[in-house]
């Protein structure tokens, strides 16, 4: 995921996803589990170009809990856009810390 601030960026997602942010993180460069075996990791490099219109990566997750999922997503710095009821889902769209969209589906 392109940021201005690969640290930053790399601190919330590490406390969103519950999991460690990998030794060596910088501003210029962090990741999550990218020598883990099975993981899935995430990576964030810091790019000269800010985010303009479009999204630099578009995650959406599922909870059995939405509302409180939300609750805590937005305890650690995200911020809720809209919220959308629609072909029997119900989701939130919330903005990471340096307002990349994603959004947080309850179950269906």
């Amino acid at each position: 995921m392109d940021s201005g601030d690969a640290l930053r960026l790399g601190e919330f997602w590490s406390a969103a996803l519950d999991r460690p942010l990998d030794e060596g993180a910088s501003e210029e460069f962090a990741s999550i589990g990218l020598k883990e075996a099975n993981g899935q990791p995430w990576m964030f490099a810091k790019v000269p170009e800010p985010k303009v219109a479009k999204n630099r990566a578009h995650p959406d997750f599922s909870a059995e809990d939405r509302d409180a999922e939300v609750e805590r997503l937005v305890g650690l710095g995200a911020s809720v856009v809209a919220d959308h009821d629609e072909y029997g889902v119900r989701w939130t769209v919330l903005q990471d810390v340096e307002g990349n969209e994603f959004c947080v589906a309850g179950p269906h």
